[in-house]
């Protein structure tokens, strides 16, 4: 049946061009002859195709611009007539007797157009008797488009200021009345459309009048174009009749619209001093008018209008702009008790925007527009509707976006408020915009409450909000989220001990509950501040502060559990060694029983090497019992170059530079020559397994510690020692079986020209170097 009435609709219009371009054919002969009775007649002919029923808006006007093209010929074709003597007042006349009326309006439009030109008659006069005329054609399609044909011709001849039509009879007066009448008929025609034809039509008929409505907005174009409408007129004539239309229609879609219209088209300036006509309509429009998005529009052109200019702020001050829209919003979700939530919450988060625009001093003002919010969401779940959701994390994201800074946002007491009704997911959207703002604007947050505020917005990272985690969080998500959360805590600071303490405390309380997949991400950075805290308290008295509860370093080692090496560290630069021995311990147990991953474990004995080497708290004893564990942690690794590393950096263990109790150089010999065992007992198995020799890479860095320790002044450490070790990297990498290895040879030839380099420095470092045969 559709597809039968599409076919129907295409045969009837093209019939419809067939006749108007038959009768155009004519008309132009006759035009081209200067046959003006001809040409009369067979315009209206052609014309006369624009009485059909049969069409929809959309192939209705496709029709109507091909009579249209027609009809801006036959007006030139008037005036060229005009000029050869003929009168247009008899012209005017003329047309008037064409048989139907649709025609003789079209004519008598085109006509009047070149009779204002003409200036023979007052502008007011013709456009009058042409509005008035119009009221003929009731057909609500046909009269739109006859009154849009009028109002094209005529936008160009209005009596307005500085044009060539204003004068004594002419005023912008007369201008504004004529498009206000054509407004007013055309609306009436566009809702009528409405209520014709059967129900079970109305979504056909809502499409074909969405297809009409810039024909009935033009007017209010054409309004705002109008230089003489100053301020006084459109506040005591265009507007109030303008919303008098609107409201009295009582239709939902040419509410909508028009409310829309007004709001795009005229100046900034006029809607802020005509806030209370405009918003006293809002409460007025039908229950289904989607008032949301149209106050919404409203709100956010005068927000940036007034971040357009710094010198409009007043303006707002002087209407009390917040006031009247805040009581607007009230009374529209009031009038519209069904109003869906996304509604509301749209209509709080412009209202937000604009106050932060125009008051960004009045932290009330925001807070009051979040009070508002969370008195409407009172009651109510954790939403569950995607687009409110997104909604309100916009709402929460203008402030932070405003201000650049959480430090203010923490100030305003519905905030956290707001961020309860979030559903998980969204609760961690919005807690990451809160990170991500304070790490672009380096925000600084110092004390302990700020902290526990920050948290609590935070906690959705922090720990799960629900039961149980949710095992289809993706990984890389996750882990993104928590290194979030990691930064943030290497951010906060606050240069009082005490209260850095404090800080530190409450961290530590709202990471603890974070389960064991956080805690690894969490727990370091929190571990690092601590450390900080603990170097600036370093040399401090037991009690510094006088009092009980000051912040010492051997009470930051007791809060945070497990610190382990970077605490270790930490003591010993306290001095705390039975602290420090303790964490070492715990670092131990930690490898032994925790740590299987091979790559782990090299890298964990690597970071036991580095940090007891700069350990100077431990006696004898301790450290002689965490080094020999040391040791033989490396000799026990998977890997025999893995081991050789190891061992060698087990060297450094008992020649510390600035520890004159730490100098055993036998034990570095020791080390070194174990070393050299584990390396060549490396190449005898790359032999075994491959049939060749493996690289020499571990001798050349074996023979760069020799180097170092021999610089150092271990007497251990030999010319001959050396020279020997020079001897057996060139024979194994001259020897048959040698794999060859560009890198390493490199490597080699690097140090012996650093060699030579400290023979030639001279010195003591020369005569060192001197015996050496490189």
């Amino acid at each position: 049946m559709i597809a039968d009435g599409v076919e129907d609709e295409e045969k009837w219009l093209a019939a419809g061009i067939a006749g108007l371009q038959q009768n155009a054919f004519y008309m132009h002969r006759a035009l081209d002859s200067n046959n003006l009775r001809d040409a009369l007649k067979y315009s209206a002919q052609m014309l006369s195709e624009l009485r059909t029923s049969r069409l929809s808006p959309h192939k209705y006007y496709e029709l109507y611009m091909r009579a249209f093209d027609e009809l801006r010929k036959l007006e030139m074709f008037f005036k060229e007539e005009t000029r050869r003597g003929c009168s247009i007042v008899d012209l005017y006349e003329l047309v008037q007797h064409a048989g139907n009326i649709l025609p003789r309006l079209y004519l008598l439009c085109t006509v009047g157009s070149v009779y204002i030109k003409s200036k023979e008659a007052p502008a007011k006069d013709v456009l009058k008797d042409l509005v008035e005329m119009c009221r003929g054609i009731q057909h609500p399609v046909r009269g739109l488009f006859l009154r849009s044909y009028l109002a094209q011709v005529s936008r160009d001849k209005l009596p307005d200021i500085g044009s060539e039509y204003e004068g004594d009879a002419d005023t912008v007066v007369d201008a504004v009345e004529f498009v206000l009448q054509n407004f007013t008929e055309m609306n009436k025609l566009w809702v009528r459309m409405q209520h014709q034809g059967p129900a079970r039509e109305k979504e056909k008929r809502e499409k074909e009048r969405s297809e009409l409505r810039d024909l009935v907005g033009k007017n209010l174009h054409v309004l705002s174009q109008i230089e003489g409408i100053d301020l006084d007129m459109y506040k005591e004539t265009v507007l109030p009749r303008v919303l008098e239309q609107v409201v009295n229609c009582k239709d939902e879609i040419a509410q909508y619209y028009l409310m829309d219209c007004i709001i795009q088209v005229f100046p900034d300036e006029y809607h802020l001093q005509t806030l209370d006509v405009l918003l006293g309509a809002f409460p007025q429009l039908q229950p289904t008018v989607d008032i949301k998005t149209v106050l919404s529009r409203l709100m956010e052109r005068l927000s940036n209008y007034a971040a357009s200019s710094a010198d409009v702020l007043p303006e707002f001050l002087q209407v009390e702009a917040f006031s009247k829209l805040n009581n607007a919003i009230g009374k529209v979700i009031e009038a519209q008790p069904d109003m869906p939530i996304l509604g509301v919450i749209t209509l709080y988060s412009s209202l937000l925007t604009f106050t932060l625009h125009v008051h960004p001093d009045r932290l009330d003002y925001a807070d009051q527009v979040l009070g508002a919010c969370v008195k409407k969401l009172s009651g109510k779940e954790k939403l569950e509707d995607k687009k409110a959701t997104k909604q309100i994390v916009a709402l929460l994201s203008a402030p932070l976006d405003k201000y650049n800074d959480i430090v203010t946002a923490l100030k305003l007491s519905n905030y956290p408020r707001v961020m309860e009704y979030l559903d998980s997911e969204t609760n961690k959207v919005m807690a990451t915009v809160i990170i991500q703002s304070i790490m672009k604007n380096k925000t600084r947050i110092s004390t302990a409450d700020r902290v526990e505020a920050l948290f609590e917005l935070i906690k959705g990272l922090i720990k799960d909000l629900d039961d149980a985690f949710h095992d289809e969080v993706d990984e890389d998500d996750f882990k993104e989220e928590q290194n979030s959360v990691a930064r943030l805590i290497q951010l906060l600071h606050s240069d009082d001990p005490e209260e850095m303490f404090k800080i530190i405390c409450t961290v530590r309380k709202h990471i603890l509950g974070g389960g064991p997949k956080r805690l690894p991400f969490t727990v370091p950075p929190l571990v690092f501040s601590s450390l900080k805290l603990v170097r600036q308290l370093q040399g401090q008295e037991e009690n510094p502060f006088g009092e009980e509860e000051s912040t010492t370093p051997k009470k930051i080692f007791q809060v945070l559990n497990q610190l382990f090496l970077q605490c270790a560290e930490a003591a010993n630069d306290c001095d705390l060694e039975p602290v420090a021995y303790e964490f070492f311990t715990q670092a131990y147990i930690l490898y032994e029983e925790d740590i299987s991953d091979s790559r782990a474990q090299v890298t964990a004995i690597h970071l036991i090497i580095g940090t007891l080497q700069r350990m100077h708290v431990f006696g004898v004893e301790n450290r002689d019992t965490l080094t020999h564990k040391a040791t033989g942690y490396s000799a026990k690794l998977l890997k025999k170059p893995d081991q050789c590393r190891a061992v060698y950096a087990c060297s450094h263990l008992f020649w510390v530079d600035d520890q004159d109790n730490v100098k055993d150089g036998e034990r570095v010999l020791l080390c070194l020559k174990r070393a050299l065992r584990i390396a060549n007992a490396a190449q005898q198995m790359s032999n075994a397994a491959r049939g060749s020799a493996g690289s020499v890479t571990l001798f050349v860095e074996i023979l760069n510690k020799y180097l170092y320790f021999f610089e150092k002044g271990n007497p251990q450490i030999t010319v001959a020692a050396i020279q020997s070790l020079i001897e057996l990297i060139t024979t194994e990498m001259h020897s048959d079986s040698s794999t060859p290895d560009p890198a390493a040879d490199a490597f080699f030839a690097s140090t012996l020209r650093y060699m030579e380099f400290q023979k030639q420095k001279g010195g003591a470092i020369g005569e060192k170097y001197e015996p050496i045969k490189v």
